[in-house]
C-alpha cells in the first residue's frame, strides 16, 4: 500500500497504532493536522480523483462509537444487533457500493483510538449478549498488514463473552488464519459472487478463486465462517452464471462446514443511489430495470434473483443455514 501522505492529528501522535502505521509508510510525507473532520468533511472534494488515489488519515474517535444496525443489514436472528468502524472509506472500489459519495472525502480515516471502541461496547454488552460487525464501512483484514485493527478486535473478542462479532471481508489473506488463533465467538463473513460478476463490479478486489483459498484455509483452522452471496448483481446469463457459482462454491468448499449463509439483492437508499449513478456514471449498474420502493432502490426483479439463488444453494445446504434478506 502506498499514500503519497499521511494526515495525523495531534492527539494522537504518540498512540502506539499511530507509531506502527507511520512506521510503515516511511515514504509517505507526514502532515500534522488538529481535527480529521476539518480535511475529511470538507466540501467542494473532487472524490473521483481521491478514489484513485487516496491518502490516510490518523484521528481519536470522540463520541458515537455503536450504532444500531441498519434494518437494510441482515441480523441473523438476534435483536441485539450493531455495528461499528474504526475505519472510514474502504481500500477497494466496487461499483455497487453505498459507501461511494457517503463522504466528501475518499480519503481512509484510521481511528487508532481502539481501547475506546473497547469500553464501549464492555458498557453496551455488560448485561447482555450482543451480535456486533465491525467492518460494514470497510475491509479490515485487506488493511490488516498495515493497521493489525482485525487482531486487536480479535484479542479483545477473547475477553467479552457477552459478544459475538462479525468481520466482513473480501481480502485473501489466507496467511492471517495461519498466525493468529480465532475464538469461538468471532465469525469471518466472505462476500463471495460469481467471477464474471466480480469481473464487472468488483474490478480491484480478489478473484473468486483467491478468496476461496482463503475460507478453505480459514475452515482448516477452525473458523466459523459465513458466506455472504451479496448483494446479487443482475448480469447476462444469470441463471446459468448463478448455477455454475453455486455448483463451484459446492465442488471447491466443504459446505457443511460453513456456519451460515447470507443471501441478498443489490439495495441501495434511493438518496445514495442518485449519488452513486453520478459517480459512476459508465457502471452497468444503472443499466438493467430498477425500481424505488419504500425508499429503497433495488431491481424490478431482485425477488426471483434472490429466490433463484436461494433454491440453487439449498439443494447442498440445509436451510436452516440460510438467511435471505
Amino acid at each position: 500500500m502506498k499514500f503519497s501522505h499521511v494526515y495525523v492529528e495531534k492527539d494522537v501522535l504518540n498512540y502506539t497504532t499511530t507509531e506502527k502505521i507511520l512506521n510503515a509508510l516511511k515514504k509517505s510525507t507526514v502532515v500534522e493536522i488538529q481535527r480529521y473532520s476539518d480535511l475529511f468533511l470538507r466540501q467542494r472534494q473532487n472524490y473521483v480523483m481521491q478514489k484513485k488515489y487516496p491518502n490516510i488519515i490518523l484521528a481519536k474517535k470522540r463520541y458515537d462509537f455503536i450504532y444500531r444496525g441498519s434494518e437494510m443489514c441482515e441480523n441473523f436472528g438476534i435483536d441485539e444487533f450493531y455495528h461499528t468502524s474504526n475505519v472510514l472509506n474502504c481500500i477497494y472500489s466496487c461499483d455497487y457500493c453505498y459507501l461511494q459519495g457517503m463522504y466528501p472525502s475518499a480519503n481512509i480515516v484510521f481511528f487508532v483510538n481502539l481501547e475506546d471502541f473497547f469500553d464501549e461496547v464492555d458498557k453496551l454488552s455488560c448485561d447482555k449478549r450482543i451480535y456486533l460487525s465491525i467492518s460494514y464501512e470497510t475491509d479490515l483484514l485487506a488493511f490488516e498488514p498495515l493497521t493489525g485493527f482485525a487482531s486487536m478486535w480479535i484479542s479483545y473478542a477473547m475477553t467479552n463473552e457477552n459478544l459475538l462479532m462479525e468481520i466482513r471481508t473480501k481480502c485473501a489473506n489466507a496467511e492471517f488464519f495461519e498466525s493468529t488463533a480465532i475464538p469461538n465467538n468471532v465469525i469471518f463473513s466472505w462476500s463471495l459472487l460469481p467471477q464474471e460478476v466480480i469481473s464487472i463490479y468488483e474490478t480491484s478486489t480478489p478473484s473468486l478463486d483467491k478468496r476461496i483459498m482463503a475460507i478453505r484455509k480459514a475452515i482448516e483452522k477452525g473458523v466459523k465462517v459465513r458466506i455472504s452471496l451479496e448483494p446479487i448483481m443482475y448480469v447476462d446469463g444469470f441463471e446459468k452464471i448463478y448455477s455454475d457459482f453455486i455448483d463451484k462454491l459446492y465442488e471447491e468448499l466443504p459446505l457443511q462446514d460453513i456456519y451460515d449463509f447470507n443471501i441478498g439483492a443489490f439495495r441501495m437508499v434511493k438518496e445514495q443511489a442518485k449519488k452513486v449513478e453520478k459517480l459512476k456514471e459508465t457502471s452497468f449498474v444503472f443499466c438493467y430495470d430498477t425500481k424505488v420502493k419504500d425508499g429503497v432502490f433495488t431491481y424490478k426483479n431482485e425477488k426471483y434473483m434472490k429466490e433463484f439463488v436461494y433454491d440453487r444453494l439449498a439443494k447442498h445446504v440445509s436451510k436452516d443455514k440460510l438467511f435471505l434478506k
